[in-house]
């Protein structure tokens, strides 16, 4: 067992939850989406094309949604207009699992209980092997051995399985940010990284300025940036509210007010 393996093992390291949101795109390319997300995160380089932002986790920590349903949210906010996808791996004291959005379509995900008891469906990873250009042969066939019962190998192992198939797809997660460490650690090694930046919430709202900071090369017409942000914001608020969840709600409206408000502002004259 690897000296990183054993901290996830220690007792207790399980017990507070954490998580990781990797996106299929350079560092420059997240940190211009990021602040829309409305917290600070540390975001480093994690492979070829792959980078990953690592949250404080604050909403969970202060009880107002538990880790699965924040992130998921984060993972759409983030996808949505985005050309790349994104997977947020998550964990808790009762189980773990994953949770992949990109763009409009629907985000899939599976879970595990702490046990490693499958407790999903398994044409989700069907999905996340055709979204993410998986080899279409080898990798479902592993990704569907996470499905099975399997005695030896817990949630975090399920999860350190799923990684084990997408570095065939690229991924390399920097030194230290192992599955299962509680978010205070990750966020302390993710910001002790050389490559570490912070990707700030922006003044004003991530959301206000999420069009003037996307890259030239991915930026799409501003109405039709606004439309996508209402057409992503009103279900989210729908789903938010009948959830009970203030964190998707709110992420709903913000989303929904701003695509509107982009809706009917003139456009700026072209430099």
């Amino acid at each position: 067992m690897s000296t990183e393996e054993a901290e996830e093992s220690a007792p207790g390291s399980g017990a507070t939850p954490g998580a990781l949101l990797l996106c299929r795109a350079e560092p420059d390319s997240v940190a211009a989406v990021a602040p829309l997300l409305g917290e600070r995160m540390p975001l480093v380089r994690a492979g070829e094309k792959w980078s990953v932002l690592v949250p404080e986790g604050r909403p969970w920590q202060l009880g107002e949604d538990p880790v699965d349903r924040v992130v998921t949210g984060w993972a759409a906010a983030l996808a949505v207009g985005a050309p790349w996808p994104v997977l947020a791996l998550w964990w808790g004291a009762d189980r773990a699992g994953y949770t992949l959005a990109s763009g409009f379509r629907r985000p899939v995900g599976y879970v595990w209980l702490a046990d490693g008891t499958p407790a999903g469906e398994s044409d989700a990873m069907r999905t996340l092997a055709a979204r993410l250009g998986l080899d279409p042969v080898l990798d479902p066939r592993s990704l569907d051995r996470l499905t099975r019962p399997d005695r030896e190998a817990d949630a975090r192992a399920r999860l350190r399985g799923l990684l084990a198939v997408l570095t065939r797809a690229g991924v390399s997660l920097p030194t230290g940010l192992g599955i299962g460490q509680p978010a205070p650690r990750l966020l302390e090694r993710a910001r002790a990284l050389p490559d570490a930046r912070w990707a700030a919430p922006a003044r004003g709202g991530g959301a206000a300025r999420l069009a003037v900071r996307l890259p030239r090369a991915y930026r799409p017409d501003r109405r039709v940036l606004a439309l996508a942000q209402v057409t992503a914001g009103v279900p989210l608020m729908a789903w938010g509210a009948r959830r009970r969840s203030g964190g998707w709600a709110g992420l709903g409206a913000v989303l929904a007010c701003h695509g509107a408000l982009g809706l009917v502002r003139p456009a700026p004259p072209r430099p």
